[in-house]
């Protein structure tokens, strides 16, 4: 497998941590199976609840990785960068 074939076939989880790594952001994730939850953003616990009762839902891992609402994800950690 080319170097390009391993870029495009990483995981939507590895790709979201590195990207935003890349920008000075450290998000750490948790995760219970189906759902993965956002929960630190630099270090700043994350509040509240998304699409599931315990955590920010950021994806979901069933078949196969998706996005909860890329949207309101982004919005949770431009809030949380905010107000560090």
């Amino acid at each position: 497998m080319t170097e390009e074939e391993e870029r495009l076939n990483r995981p939507i989880t590895a790709k979201f941590l590195q990207r935003l790594e890349r920008i000075g952001v450290d998000v750490e994730l948790i995760a219970n199976y189906p759902w993965v939850y956002m929960n630190k953003v630099n270090g700043a616990p994350v509040t509240g609840t998304f699409m599931a009762k315990h955590g920010f839902t950021a994806f979901f891992v069933a078949r196969r990785e998706r996005w909860s609402d890329r949207r309101k994800v982004f919005a949770k950690i431009r809030e949380l960068l905010s107000n560090a």
